[in-house]
């Protein structure tokens, strides 16, 4: 009998079935409020998927659709920036290397660089900008760099089925593109941060780089609204939580994956909506549906 190797160990582990627990500490009933504010967006014809692990007892919390296969806008760019950080750490480039920016690399909408007068900027500094305004310029520009491929192989190698970077960032999509910037169901996802908080994606220093990029995230206009910190300064712990996130927006998906730390325990988190973008009014109860499993994460960890 041949021994698993730890690729499938990791592919089995990610797949397995787990029952949903949503009980703290004394049996107090927790993610009620989730269930139901995501719930009724489900009645209103969206599709709701979420799932929260408790990284202390490893014990599933909350899960809510959490196998099925959804669009998560940019939160797929979480892969390509563990694949960068790979090679970094396998020193397969530095991260004081120039990569320059072109025409064909150009789109518009969430990122800075695009602003900027810099032509060119160090693989560790894309990173970062990747991080924290998912930012969309440099994400193909390190695409290029490390191509889709490479990012596809390192996803499977990390058991990941049904979560995928599928293509570079387009101002549009035609029949020939991807439908969908990236895809992903909640329960790898959430695997995935409690993975990266555990440094066991590739390797320590692979992961904690991982986790340092995302920690400068800027959007805490999902999920994480619900937790009062400064979006432009949280990388610390404030009034004793701390969060590391990546969120992705497209028209009629609203995504986001993250860790949130308390003094009681730590939760990695997912949840992603896909919803009619037809009106004002039903983009907003889909934000406020989001905040309210926050609200419940730090009911928990805290």
């Amino acid at each position: 009998m041949v021994a698993p190797t730890r690729d499938a160990v990791r592919r089995e582990r990610a797949r397995a079935p787990r029952a949903a627990r949503h009980r703290g500490a004394g049996g107090a009933e927790n993610f009620t409020g989730s269930f139901t504010a995501l719930g009724r967006l489900a009645y209103d014809g969206a599709h709701v998927s979420a799932n929260v692990i408790d990284l202390t007892s490893g014990h599933v919390l909350c899960a809510i659709d959490d196998r099925i296969v959804l669009p998560t806008a940019s939160v797929g760019k979480v892969l390509l920036l563990i694949e960068v950080s790979a090679r970094l750490t396998a020193r397969e480039f530095s991260g004081y290397g120039i990569l320059d920016k072109s025409p064909r690399d150009s789109v518009a909408d969430s990122g800075i660089w695009q602003h900027l007068q810099a032509p060119s900027l160090p693989v560790a500094d894309l990173g970062a900008l990747v991080g924290a305004t998912s930012d969309n310029l440099a994400t193909n520009v390190l695409l290029r760099q490390v191509g889709l491929d490479a990012v596809r192989k390192r996803t499977e190698s990390l058991g990941l089925a049904r979560t995928a970077l599928l293509d570079l960032v387009r101002d549009s999509r035609g029949p020939d593109d991807a439908p969908q910037l990236s895809v992903g169901s909640t329960a790898e996802l959430a695997w995935l941060f409690g993975a990266l908080y555990r440094g066991q994606v590739v390797d320590q220093v692979t992961s904690q780089r991982v986790m340092g990029w995302l920690s400068l995230n800027t959007d805490l206009s999902m999920v994480a609204g619900a937790f009062g910190l400064d979006p432009l300064s949280h990388r610390t712990m404030d009034h004793g939580i701390q969060l590391v996130n990546k969120t992705g927006s497209d028209v009629g998906v609203r995504s986001e994956a993250g860790i949130l730390k308390g003094s009681r325990t730590a939760v990695a988190y997912a949840v992603t909506v896909q919803f009619r973008d037809d009106n004002l009014a039903r983009r907003l109860r889909t934000l406020d549906a989001m905040r309210t499993v926050g609200y419940d994460l730090l009911e928990y960890v805290d």
